[in-house]
């Protein structure tokens, strides 16, 4: 009887933590969420920068690399040896302020996890 408790307990343990475990990355989603993004930036090949830079190609770029973009100097100071990743981009899309405190960036990021690995989705796609 015991034995079926806790079996029982674990259970139900393991189906209440399920539905916040990851979901798979969702460029379509992520392409969706991006469009907040659009005030600043544009993610076109050969488009141009905005507010923001151009984020063409940004997954697995030096960061703070694109030519004739005028950084931030905390973004200056910071991206030497830096490169977009995902692990990094995570953390920048969830709380900018957090990878560059003095950074230029008004946005204040994602809350949702899921948005934010969408979005990475999206911008890998591009």
């Amino acid at each position: 009887m015991l034995r079926m408790r806790f079996l029982t307990y674990g259970l139900m343990a393991a189906f209440a933590i399920a539905p916040m475990a990851a979901q798979a990355q969702d460029a379509a989603a992520g392409q969706r969420v991006f469009n907040q993004c659009r005030a600043c930036h544009t993610i076109n090949e050969g488009g141009r920068n905005g507010v923001g830079p151009n984020l063409h190609g940004v997954v697995g770029r030096a960061a703070g690399s694109i030519e004739g973009f005028r950084y931030s100097a905390n973004m200056r100071e910071w991206a030497p040896g830096k490169t977009w990743d995902e692990a990094l981009l995570t953390q920048y899309l969830t709380n900018p302020k957090s990878v560059l405190p003095r950074g230029s960036m008004s946005f204040v990021g994602l809350r949702n996890p899921q948005q934010v690995q969408d979005v990475i989705a999206y911008l890998k796609a591009n």
